[in-house]
């Protein structure tokens, strides 16, 4: 029945279990709706018969409704649509909240292309290689306009916005080949902005991304001073050197040490008292929105004096430097690649010395 219904109604092929439970969802929508429209309609016709005007001198007669007419026409739909609401919210929820075990890839949309970075793996254009039976984070941001990454099997879009990051993920149930699309007209390459999942099974994509670690050259320190990461490095060596070019080390610390602003030492997911009394989590959207607007959300006992950096920092680079914080932590090395590492300096370069 399920694939007779996504048939009839002209639905892509359903890629994961979420994408089956939102199809439920719009069968039941668009049945109670047909059913509905069905009611209205003969409803309609036994009126305009049983109501007609005979004659010119006759009137036609007034209708008083009754109380039980009041709550069944009006209690009905109000119940449908918060039956609706009922079954769509948890669905919506389950979407905005990625499992903790999940494998985080960032993906940053440009004209007309969509660029892809593991947390501890290589980079990549268009193609986006996943494991099946995993879960995975996207964190989206652009790097001009406004783009819309839409997996259309999965059932999943979410925008990516210049100047912040958002997420999505999904888990994909097989192995195989789906469609990428951007689903926010961007300009007049928009149709064009076409990508590729290429789901494989687990055991071939950890074989694909250890490959691809050790085929990747070792980044020279003349590397570091280049204004753009070398995609051959992983996000946490980037984000290390692009966070001396930018002068980060002389106001925040990464061993735990106060200074001009908050230590960067087990940041990531720390709830953060605010000056308006407020409290934040350093994800990666906090994170990100304290580069570009640091005057929004200030920590409580530090001063306002980070100046922003909207403009100046592009996605890639952003994407690296959020990596970098998020591998600095007192515990042991997390045997999870996709969660970061343990903090390694630079050979020769001393943090305490420029702060």
């Amino acid at each position: 029945m399920n694939d007779l219904l996504r048939r009839i109604l002209f639905l892509p092929e359903q890629g994961s279990a979420y994408a089956q439970q939102v199809d439920a969802l719009h069968y039941f929508v668009i049945t109670m709706t047909m059913l509905g429209f069905a009611g209205v309609a003969s409803a309609v016709i036994w009126f305009v018969i049983r109501y007609r005007r005979r004659s010119e001198n006759e009137a036609t007669p007034r209708v008083e409704p009754r109380a039980i007419h009041e709550v069944l026409f009006v209690g009905g739909p109000l119940a449908l649509f918060l039956l609706w609401f009922a079954i769509g919210f948890p669905l919506f929820v389950r979407l905005q909240t990625p499992p903790k075990e999940a494998m985080d890839v960032y993906v940053m949309g440009k004209k007309w292309m969509w660029k892809y970075a593991y947390a501890g793996g290589p980079n990549g254009v268009d193609t986006l290689y996943v494991p099946a039976g995993r879960p995975v984070r996207l964190l989206l941001t652009s790097r001009d306009v406004i783009h819309s990454f839409y997996l259309p099997a999965f059932r999943v879009k979410q925008d990516a916005v210049p100047g912040r990051y958002t997420q999505t993920w999904f888990q994909a149930d097989k192995p195989g080949r789906y469609e990428i699309f951007c689903a926010e007209y961007c300009g007049v390459g928009h149709s064009a902005m076409l990508g590729e999942l290429v789901v494989l099974p687990a055991a071939q994509f950890d074989a694909w991304l250890d490959e691809s670690r050790r085929s990747a050259p070792v980044a020279s320190a003349q590397d570091s001073t280049q204004s753009d990461p070398s995609p051959a490095t992983t996000l946490v060596d980037q984000g290390r050197k692009l966070s001396s070019e930018y002068g980060c080390f002389k106001c925040h610390s990464v061993d735990g040490t106060r200074h001009i602003g908050p230590s960067w030492l087990d940041l990531y997911q720390r709830k953060e008292p605010l000056e308006d009394g407020s409290t934040a989590v350093a994800d990666e959207g906090y994170l990100t929105e304290s580069m570009m607007d640091p005057r929004v959300k200030v920590v409580k006992g530090f001063q306002p004096v980070m100046p922003t950096y909207q403009g100046r920092i592009p996605g890639p680079e952003i994407a690296a430097i959020v990596e970098f914080i998020k591998s600095l932590r007192t515990d042991a090395v997390h045997p999870e690649p996709t969660k970061g590492r343990a903090y390694e300096p630079v050979p020769g370069f001393d943090p305490t010395t420029v702060r």
